[in-house]
């Protein structure tokens, strides 16, 4: 048995999810709404708050779709209750991130600025502090399309193994290379 699929999801005060007959199921919270439609092979059942997610046999495909579906529901469920937030940072000389409403536009050591329009699902915040690099903040209710969008603003300008320029998550640690070493003579 999938050890993530059979857990059980706990629905916390305020959340409602409601399972169509097509097997999609809504989720409805203080933050928003969110649905997805599971395959139909899954089974999806609601009793006492509680959600769990059943799969018919010990098939590789269902033991893979089991605990795949009950990851994106519990996804779904804390993306209501709390949401996600990202942190990304600006590494590099003159490099800045500034936004209006969801549009971000970035300097980041090219000849051009970059202007990013981001989903109206996501809402973004720039900060750039004396001393302190720039930083971009992604708050979003939805997991999958907030990962989605920050690894597409990291992919501009990813981090270099030297000195570490580039834009990273906060607390991403950064596998360093060693540079030229000096000459024997």
């Amino acid at each position: 048995m999938s050890r993530i699929g059979k857990a059980p999801i706990s629905l916390p005060a305020g959340v409602t999810v409601t399972v169509s007959k097509e097997n999609v199921v809504t989720v409805v919270g203080p933050k928003g709404q969110l649905t997805q439609a599971v395959d139909s092979d899954i089974t999806v059942s609601i009793e006492d708050n509680v959600l769990s997610v059943q799969r018919p046999t010990e098939q590789k495909r269902h033991k893979a779709l089991h605990g795949l579906y009950r990851s994106l529901l519990n996804n779904m469920v804390i993306g209501v209750t709390e949401g996600y937030k990202l942190t990304q940072e600006l590494v590099g000389v003159g490099y800045r991130a500034t936004n209006t409403g969801n549009t971000l536009d970035l300097v980041l050591g090219y000849s051009h600025h970059y202007v990013f329009q981001l989903p109206e699902e996501i809402k973004v915040t720039t900060s750039s502090e004396k001393g302190q690099t720039p930083k971009i903040v992604l708050e979003s209710i939805d997991k999958q399309l907030i990962g989605q969008v920050a690894a597409k603003i990291r992919s501009l300008r990813a981090p270099e193994p030297y000195k570490g320029k580039g834009i990273k998550f906060v607390g991403e640690v950064l596998r360093r290379k060693a540079g030229k070493s000096a000459s024997k003579k």
